[in-house]
């Protein structure tokens, strides 16, 4: 996996700064982008941008585009990647490289997703509950007694690293570095123009150090395997046609980061918004195992982990009364989706965790490329609000306006630091 593997052209999201209706590097519609999607929702749902990028808003528009067969994820394909090659003069950045299965198509996407699946099937992903349990449990324990907790920092990190690293096989004495690559590695979704020089230096030596870090994890699980997914992943690209050795490794990468930064995002939102709702904490503490898991639903549709996402047209397409022609790139604004009072209703703008479509979001996309780790980062973030509402009975949040990262598309929290007194 290399840097513009994962940054920059690869992504499915256009370089160019004008080909968003709003401007996604202002900390301020950062912190709140919804007014915004409002507005475009409700004004332009099918709006094309100076350079023929077609923004959707509506939860309808989103859902046909993400669903509709004639839809690419490949940048390969649309118009304003070849013009860019084109104008610029620079090489084809795919030449001889492997693009994770994020950004393939049918059969390659196929091929890898299917490996990938078998480490989140349902009964893979129950078999991880005590362990997640367990976890959780010792992380909030930890914190009790002092009666605060930076919830990022002190829980939405922790978990899903240590989840996905025991998917993977990685050692825990060896969690704490993929911390320091996150962050930076999480910006890669972003547009390229929202990358800061001093970003994209760390950047690449973050992917030279986890490329680096995984060669010598598959060469000792090639001696000695286990059982883990790196050891399975291994294993296939052994018997064949299965997994080139660069498949391998930029699927490792893809899973390592998306695995669990979207999941950190999750669990950060979760909290912020109980705390900024505590009349609805109130309610998930009076039956935490009974609205644990639509409480993650709702805050999925509400406040998602992931923002946009993108497709390119491989056939002329209308959506909403406007054709996106062959080779366009369509923009479908999820968090702008979520709060559609065509799907959701009159209190689609109100945070409700009894609401009974929530799970009508489409958070996690839709079609082929549906999020493969759903199943683990419902379980995950349902397993954590849960355990907190079983151990603290109250919270606030002990600051006026949280801090935002930087990133747009995976959108989350830096820190959330809150204040409690336990039941004791």
């Amino acid at each position: 996996m290399t840097e513009t593997e994962q940054r920059g052209m690869p992504s499915d999201f256009p370089v160019a700064e004008n080909a968003f209706p709003f401007d996604p590097r202002d900390p301020v519609f950062r912190a709140n982008p919804y007014p915004v999607y409002n507005a475009l929702r409700d004004n332009d749902p099918v709006l094309v941008t100076q350079v023929g990028v077609t923004v959707l808003s509506k939860h309808r528009d989103c859902v046909m585009v993400l669903h509709h067969p004639q839809t690419s994820n490949d940048q390969r394909n649309s118009a304003l990647f070849q013009a860019y090659i084109k104008s610029s003069g620079v090489e084809d950045p795919f030449e001889g490289r492997e693009p994770s299965f994020l950004f393939l198509d049918p059969p390659d996407h196929t091929r890898l997703r299917g490996l990938v699946s078998h480490a989140f099937t349902p009964r893979r992903v129950r078999d991880l509950t005590p362990l997640i349990e367990e976890f959780v449990a010792g992380l909030i324990d930890e914190k009790l007694a002092s009666g605060e907790m930076e919830v990022v920092e002190d829980l939405a990190y922790p978990l899903p690293v240590r989840v996905i690293c025991e998917l993977l096989g990685v050692p825990h004495s060896d969690e704490s570095v993929f911390k320091d690559w996150a962050h930076d590695l999480a910006r890669a979704l972003d547009p390229d123009f929202m990358i800061p020089d001093d970003v994209r230096k760390r950047q690449e030596e973050g992917f030279n150090s986890l490329r680096a870090y995984f060669e010598q994890l598959v060469a000792e699980r090639r001696k000695k395997p286990g059982d883990d997914m790196l050891s399975a992943l291994i294993q296939a690209e052994e018997g064949g046609d299965k997994l080139s050795h660069e498949e391998l490794l930029s699927t490792l990468g893809l899973l390592l980061i998306a695995g669990f930064e979207t999941t950190v995002n999750l669990i950060g939102n979760s909290v912020l918004q109980l705390g900024r709702h505590p009349d609805q904490y109130a309610k998930l503490v009076g039956d935490p195992k009974g609205l644990a898991r639509s409480t993650i639903e709702e805050v999925l549709r509400f406040d998602p982990p992931v923002q946009i996402s993108g497709r390119i047209s491989m056939t002329d397409i209308v959506v909403g009364g406007q054709t996106i022609e062959k080779g366009q790139q369509a923009i479908t604004v999820l968090g702008a989706a979520n709060r559609d009072p065509d799907e959701f209703g009159a209190t689609a703008q109100e945070f409700d965790i009894t609401r009974s479509n929530a799970a009508n979001h489409v958070s996690f996309g839709a079609g082929i490329h549906f999020c493969v780790g759903a199943p683990l980062a419902r379980l995950e973030s349902t397993i954590a609000i849960r355990t907190l509402a079983e151990k603290i009975p109250s919270f606030e949040v002990a600051v006026d306006e949280p801090v935002y990262k930087e990133n747009f598309v995976l959108r989350g929290l830096q820190t959330l630091p809150i204040r409690f007194q336990t039941a004791g």
